[in-house]
Formats: C-alpha cells, sequence, structure tokens
C-alpha cells in the first residue's frame, strides 16, 4: 500500500549561510525522499528557519536591524544552495511564522492541562554590563564535569556531558566578559522528571526504533548513580524579556526557550503548506493539516545532527506524547563531515564552501555521489578526502556508468536509426534479468539508508555490464556487417542495462536522471521500472552527460580565502605610518582598563568623562572624544585598551590622565562610525598590552 510519509530535517539556525554539514544532511535526508516518491510513496517534505532566541537577538542589534529583517535577510540566500544541489524541500518556512506561535502555544496550553508545567524561582545569571538575563550559550566557564575550559552553558562540546549555566566553573559573560551575578526569577518548567514522562520515555527510546547507538546513549541519560546524581531534571522552558521569540501564554514578559518552540517548527512548515494548498496542489492532498496529521497511518520522521539528539529523543517526543500529538516513527541521526581528518577551518583551507562549490562549476551531483558513498545507518563521521573524492567520481560515474551508455548510443543512431532491440540475445537477457532482479535488495538499502552499501552493490553491476561490454566488443562488431544482429543485440543490452543502473541511481543523481529520461523518450522512472523491459523503441541522440572531475577546480576549492582587496590604496584611509624599531614601541606602555564610570561633559558635544581602573589601586580620570558614538551607560563595566604613560594634559574641564584607543575612518563624514578598542574576555585591569 502507499505510504503517507511526513520528512523534516533539523532547522538550520537563521543566524549565517549553510555550511556543507547542512548540504550533508539535506542530501542524506532527500535521497530518502526521493527513493520513497519512486517507491510509489507520498512524501511532504519539509523545513524552516529555526528563527528565534538571544542570538539572533544580538546579532540583528549588532547589524541595526530589526530581528525580522535580520532573519529575511538570510532567508533570502537559501534558494542558491538548495536548487544547487537539488535538495527538493516542498516548503520552506520559518518559526517566527504565525503557525508555529499558535502551535506552540497550544502545545503549551495542553501541557499545563496535563499538569506537567510548573513555575518556581530560579536564581539565574545576570550581566551587569548588558543588564539582562544570560542566555545558556553566552555564559561560557569551566565544564563541571570534565573541566575543560571555554564551555558553553548548557553543554560541553568535549565530553558530551548536558548541565545548568550555574553549574559551570569560573563563569564569564561571552557578550561583555564580565563575571556575571546571581539574580532570581521565576521560570516555567516540563516536568520531565515525572513517572509519566519518564516510562514513556523509557519506553519509547529503547523499543527498537531509534539506532542501537541512540538508544544506548539515552539510557545513559535516565541512569543514576549511587549518589542519586543523574537521571532526567525538570527542562527549563521560559526565558526572561528581551527575548526574540514566542510569549508564554498568561505570562507577560517570559518567552518559550527556543528549543520548544524549535521544533513545533516542523509541524508549523507542514501547516503552513497545507494552509496555502501546496500539499493538495502537487500531491492532490484532500484533507487538512490537523486531519492529515491525526491519521494513525501518516509516518513521522527526523533527520537530525547527532549533537540535538538529547532534545529530539527526549524533550520532543514527551511534548507530542502529552500534548496529544503524533510521535516521530523514528528519529535517524548522522555524524559530522571531517574533511581529510580534519575539523573545517576556512583559514586553512580545509572548509567547503557548498556557494563556492557551486560557483566553480562543479557538479552538484559528484558532491551527492561521494556524500551518499559514504553515508550508512550508523551514527558515523564521514570524511572528505580530496584525492579520493577525485578518484571515486571519476571512476565510478564516468568510468563504469556514464562510458556504459557513450560506448553504445552512437551504433544505435548510426547504424540502427536509433531503434533498440526487442531481442537481447541469451547473454544480454541473462545480464539484464540479473541487473533487474536487484532492484529488490537496492530498494533495501535505500530503505534502511544505507546508501554506501547501495552504491557499492550498483558499482558491482555496472561492472558487469562493463564485463560484458569488453566481452562482447561493439567496436570490433561494427567492422564487419555480418555481425549486424550481434551489434544490435550487444548495444541495446548496453542501453537496457544503463536504464536500470539510473533506475538505483535516480535518488542520488536526480539532475543526470533527467537527461537519460530525455534520451530514452520515456516517462520519469520508478523503482517499479526496474521490472519492465524498454523493448524495441527509438531513444533520442545522445549526449555527453557527465564530465570529469577538474582538479583544478578543486585545488581552488581548497584555496584559503584571499584577504578582501582594499577599496583604496590607504587602508582606513590614511597612510601607514612611517617604520619604527620595537624600541620605539616599548616606549608606548598601553594597559587593560576597566571603565568604571562614564558621564557627559557639561560643555563640550565631543568628550565624554570616563574613570577608569587600571589596577594601580586608584582610578583614573580620562576624556574621550568618543560622544558622537557612546551613551555612558554602555561603557560603564567594559574593558578597554589605553595609553597609561601618556604625559597628563590639563584641559578646561579637568586634568585627563592618558588615553582611551579607538579605531575610526580617516574621512568621518563620509565613513562615520568610532569603535572604542575591546579585549578577549579574561583580560584584567593592569594587564600590558604587548
Amino acid at each position: 500500500m502507499p505510504r503517507q510519509l511526513f520528512v523534516t530535517t533539523a532547522l538550520p539556525y537563521a543566524n549565517g549561510h549553510f555550511h556543507i554539514g547542512h548540504i550533508m544532511e539535506y542530501i542524506q535526508a532527500d535521497i530518502w525522499v526521493r527513493f520513497q516518491r519512486m517507491q510509489g510513496h507520498t512524501v511532504h517534505f519539509v523545513c524552516a528557519d529555526d528563527a528565534h532566541g538571544a542570538p539572533i537577538m544580538i546579532a540583528a542589534e549588532k547589524a541595526g536591524k530589526t530581528p525580522q529583517a535580520f532573519v529575511a535577510e538570510i532567508a533570502a540566500g537559501r534558494k542558491p544552495y538548495l536548487d544547487g544541489f537539488h535538495i527538493g524541500f516542498d516548503n520552506w518556512h520559518s518559526t517566527d511564522g504565525p503557525e508555529n506561535h499558535e502551535l506552540a502555544q497550544d502545545i503549551y496550553r495542553r501541557l499545563r492541562k496535563e499538569g506537567l508545567i510548573f513555575t518556581r524561582q530560579i536564581e539565574q545569571f545576570f550581566d551587569p554590563v548588558k543588564g539582562m538575563f544570560l542566555p545558556d550559550r553566552y555564559i561560557k566557564g569551566e565544564c563541571p564535569k570534565c573541566g575543560a575550559k571555554d564551555q558553553y552553558g548548557d553543554s560541553c562540546e568535549v565530553c558530551g556531558a548536558v548541565y545548568g549555566p550555574t553549574e559551570l566553573k569560573n563563569p564569564y559573560s561571552a557578550l561583555s566578559g564580565a563575571t556575571p551575578v546571581m539574580k532570581s526569577s521565576e521560570h516555567h518548567f516540563f516536568q520531565l522528571s515525572s513517572s509519566r514522562c519518564l516510562d514513556f520515555l523509557k519506553d519509547w527510546t529503547q523499543d527498537g526504533k531509534l539506532q542501537s547507538e541512540v538508544a544506548n546513549k539515552v539510557r545513559e541519560w535516565f541512569a543514576v548513580d549511587e549518589a542519586g546524581h543523574g537521571g532526567l531534571g525538570d527542562w527549563d522552558i521560559s526565558r526572561d524579556a528581551p527575548y526574540f521569540g514566542i510569549e508564554i501564554p498568561d505570562a507577560p514578559g517570559k518567552y518559550f526557550y527556543v528549543w520548544l518552540d524549535a521544533p513545533v517548527g516542523y509541524l508549523a512548515s507542514l501547516k503552513n503548506w497545507f494552509d496555502k494548498g501546496g500539499a493538495k496542489a502537487k500531491y492532490g492532498e484532500a484533507r487538512s493539516f490537523d486531519e492529515f496529521i491525526a491519521d494513525p497511518a501518516v509516518e513521522q520522521y527526523h533527520f537530525i545532527g547527532k549533537d540535538i539528539t538529547y532534545f529530539h529523543t527526549l524533550f520532543w517526543p514527551a511534548m507530542l506524547k502529552f500534548s496529544g500529538r503524533k510521535l516521530p516513527n523514528n528519529v535517524f541521526v548522522h555524524g559530522f563531515i571531517t574533511v581529510s581528518g580534519e575539523k573545517m577551518s576556512k583559514s586553512r583551507g580545509t572548509g567547503i564552501s557548498p556557494l563556492r562549490y557551486l560557483e566553480l562549476g562543479m557538479n552538484a551531483e559528484w558532491l551527492r555521489y561521494y556524500i551518499a558513498a559514504k553515508l550508512n545507518a550508523r551514527v558515523e563521521d564521514i570524511d572528505f578526502n580530496p584525492d579520493d573524492f577525485v578518484t571515486r567520481v571519476n571512476s565510478d560515474l564516468i568510468g563504469k556508468y556514464v562510458n556504459i551508455a557513450s560506448r553504445a548510443a552512437g551504433f544505435i543512431a548510426k547504424r540502427f536509426d536509433g531503434r533498440l532491440s526487442g531481442d537481447l540475445g541469451a547473454e544480454g537477457d541473462a545480464l539484464v534479468s540479473a541487473l533487474s532482479d536487484a532492484r529488490e535488495s537496492v530498494a533495501a538499502l535505500y530503505e534502511q539508508r544505507e546508501y554506501g552499501k547501495a552504491l557499492r552493490e550498483i558499482m558491482l553491476l555496472a561492472d558487469r555490464v562493463n564485463e560484458y561490454v569488453d566481452q562482447h566488443k561493439p567496436w570490433e562488431l561494427a567492422k564487419n556487417p555480418e555481425h549486424a544482429a550481434a551489434l544490435h543485440h550487444a548495444c541495446s543490452t548496453c542501453i537496457e542495462a544503463f536504464r536500470l543502473l539510473t533506475v538505483y541511481l535516480k535518488p542520488v543523481l536526480p539532475a543526470l536522471a533527467r537527461q537519460v529520461e530525455a534520451f530514452l523518450r520515456i516517462e520519469p522512472l520508478r523503482f517499479a521500472d526496474a521490472a519492465q523491459r524498454l523493448g524495441a523503441q527509438a531513444i533520442g541522440s545522445y549526449q555527453h552527460l557527465m564530465q570529469r572531475v577538474d582538479t583544478k577546480q578543486l585545488d581552488a576549492l581548497f584555496e584559503p580565502p584571499a584577504p578582501a582587496a582594499p577599496e583604496q590604496a590607504s587602508p582606513g584611509g590614511e597612510e601607514i605610518a612611517p617604520v619604527i624599531t620595537i624600541d620605539d614601541f616599548a616606549k608606548i606602555d598601553l594597559r587593560i582598563a576597566k571603565i568604571v564610570d562614564a558621564e557627559h561633559v557639561e560643555g563640550s558635544d565631543k568628550l565624554l568623562r570616563l574613570t577608569l581602573d587600571v589596577g594601580e589601586g586608584r582610578t583614573r580620570n580620562v576624556f574621550s572624544g568618543i560622544k558622537s558614538a557612546y551613551k555612558p551607560e554602555e561603557l560603564v563595566g567594559k574593558f578597554t585598551v589605553m595609553v597609561a604613560n601618556l604625559a597628563p594634559r590639563k584641559m578646561k574641564f579637568g586634568l585627563s590622565e592618558g588615553m582611551v584607543l579607538a579605531a575610526s575612518h580617516a574621512d568621518e563624514k563620509a565613513n562615520p562610525g568610532l569603535y572604542v578598542l575591546e579585549p578577549w574576555p579574561g583580560a584584567t585591569p593592569g594587564m600590558r598590552v604587548r
């Protein structure tokens, strides 16, 4: 029976463009979706931008835009990536859409009605400089489990531990560098630790739905040691204003933590797709979103990276279960992608820019094939090796697959008026039957997401076809008119075999498959077509289907980005000063200073009076011409750099005991902007800048 599937990928955070990890996940899901559709199933494949949270609010503020405008600008750049890599989402939406506001609030109300929401006062880190409660990701410090430094306030990237920000050792604000202070605030919690949730999650995560290694990891999260430590804690689902997100009903000034409303974005994108008529127009779906998602026969699947397993295997199913909604049939978790065994690094030339890949004219299906050949159903990292990429693409796709058609199509066109033979001969018939019989095993591997195994099996079939070609040597048969029938059989066998291989490769190579369908003058290929024969039909003229990888393009892909060319010969609008010696530089004593206080200077349009702590046991008074760029309250508590050994200067407003460093363009009218220097977190008053 045809299946009804709802498939998603993890929502990309709307603070930057796609990276290769996004593209890898989308390719993995897209292959599975295309395979399901080739099986005759209906698949609604949707995604959305994860638009909420403090990081976007802060990034938008820095860019001088509203969060909505900031997110819209990022979303506008998605299409070239998706189209370029043939990723066929039905719908792309935003978690800031009205559907997500409605659904997230409805789910919350249902959880509250179930008695799983409670409030309590919590002690929370507050940035005294920024004047706001700090989101988990803006508090850094030492991991309470393994001691790793500079870890975020919600999880450790070194040991994988999940914890609360107040558990960090030696915390500091990633926004201002200030040591956060504790303040009390009422927060809303989802009672994940309740026996109802625990019993449900233990059953749901351990009943065979999840990959074994994922189920094992989840089991660790349930474990409680002899001292009573561990186990699932209640989930803090609220954040205080200012926050860009969805308001919590009946709780003024409170917003949903982004991880509550983000996965609801899967449902919101599907609802948006149904409500605007997309599902009906494309698939003839007459039901409403509510009717569709309530149907027990509908299957729901999520493709995600291993770094967000906790949210998708615990919080998300619990939210769905106790709000009375459909549960995922499975959550497919994958690993990361590295380059030659290293983490991505643009500066070292070990990163892959997806857009750069396309701009260089590199075939998107080279990458789709290579990634698919590395993927399996386990949670394993995959590695992009440039030499292996060239070898595998040129050997498999060109040498084994495409060349089958190129070696036979010309003879069909020139000798047989472009018409295949209905008789393949005994050997040809046996070969084609063997390829046809492989459809169930290949289909099973696609279904199980064992793409690497599927492609290896397909290439073994291609090897058998090439062995047939080498044995029958069409180029030799063409030399003797008496061998015309044998030539017709051999070349028709090659074309028929090429069609069958294309059926099996179509989920991975959709664009090339469309070219093959046009060449063979056939309807779009489905997996069921592997059980059929072309017969004595006319085909079109053959055009070369795919070029070999040009290593020059690959070299260019991994070139470290060139520094941006200056807009003019003089950087910053003025020439570099004459060369000095290290002894000259050493005469200037630059020190870290903390701005203890800042205030307007009466009678001055340019100056602010700064009170600076330079670690001397006293404060200094410095007048600085930065009034046009900063409000006094923005500076208090900040750290900066000052010239500490500059001779004091008596001004009409008082004595100035140093100089604060700031950057600006020489032409301030054409290039306005003044930027006080700030050291990285960890610097303390009195440290010398060397």
